[in-house]
């Protein structure tokens, strides 16, 4: 089974931010015409959504043999950060996804169900291509967080008409990417896409939203619980094969899990009438600000941190 691509989640839910960020802007110089912005909304995504997929075909599977459809189970492999991550892209696809079709003047459930599963068809449309690709193959637990991302944010959309629980991704830099840089990335960009041992996914909830209507709590201080693993070098243990020769880390590097606790910010709470800026805070929130933070490591125990990237 060759080396699953673990990353190109990322660039898209980027890419989906991004065109929200923009979208948002063209407010400014766009007169409401709603008829005209579904046709927007309804045109680019069709054609970002094609563009996609066939870049993803060529880019990974045109040079392996296609086969009956068939699953690979990789729900062991990196303590499911992976899977982690994959809710997380799903998440925010649908984030993106919902602005967008609020922009275009869908209705509180349209915009909801089919923006919030902007993310879950985009990734289906991959696990199909892996699924009958003799390279991959495609994966339940891949299907499983990507449902979770999606309902997440369709979830919250439909019962409150906002995000009152956030996914938020952080990374520190980790010296395990030097051992296996083709698996982990070589360039800082790469590292932050690929090594898992330094990347912490996080669920932020909003804490003002559970008070009542006068409580003094600051509405932007959220608390988030994060995730995290440790001592990683390669997929379900710690021993790969590269040039022909076998190199085994088991005795070198512990696989450790990792649980955070810290406080954060919304940035979609912060108040401004500016919508390319509301768009913009968007975008940044799915990054989760250092804070003072608990550490529990199943391997070295419990620590604190002042700040935790």
């Amino acid at each position: 089974m060759l080396p699953r691509p673990l990353y190109w989640h990322k660039y898209l839910a980027a890419a989906c931010l991004v065109c929200l960020f923009w979208q948002s802007r063209a407010q400014d110089t766009l007169s409401v015409n709603y008829k005209l912005r579904k046709q927007i909304v309804v045109s680019s995504n069709t054609l970002a959504y094609t563009g996609t997929m066939i870049g993803l075909y060529h880019l990974w599977y045109k040079d392996y043999p296609w086969q009956k459809f068939h699953f690979f189970n990789d729900n062991y492999h990196w303590q499911q950060m992976d899977k982690v991550g994959h809710a997380y892209t799903c998440y925010y696809e649908g984030v993106a996804g919902i602005e967008m079709m609020k922009w275009a003047g869908y209705s509180k459930k349209q915009y909801s169900l089919i923006g919030g599963s902007y993310g879950f068809l985009i990734q289906t449309g991959v696990e199909i291509f892996d699924g009958f690709s003799a390279g991959w193959g495609a994966s339940l637990g891949d299907v499983a967080a990507n449902s979770f991302g999606s309902a997440l944010v369709i979830a919250q959309s439909l019962a409150w008409d906002e995000q009152r629980f956030w996914l938020k991704y952080s990374y520190s830099a980790s010296p395990y990417a030097q051992v296996r840089p083709s698996i982990l990335g070589e360039s800082l960009t790469e590292r932050m896409l690929k090594d898992y041992n330094g990347q912490t996914y996080w669920l932020s909830t909003s804490i003002s939203a559970w008070l009542r209507p006068e409580s003094k709590w600051p509405t932007w201080l959220n608390l988030a619980v994060g995730y995290g693993a440790d001592g990683m070098v390669g997929g379900r243990d710690n021993t790969f094969i590269k040039d022909g020769i076998e190199y085994d880390y088991t005795q070198i590097f512990d696989r450790t899990r990792q649980f955070y606790l810290s406080p954060d910010i919304d940035l979609t709470r912060v108040k401004t009438k500016r919508k390319g800026l509301r768009a913009l805070l968007i975008v940044a929130n799915c990054i989760k600000i250092p804070l003072p933070t608990i550490e529990y490591d199943t391997g070295k125990g419990l620590k604190a941190h002042f700040f935790h990237f």
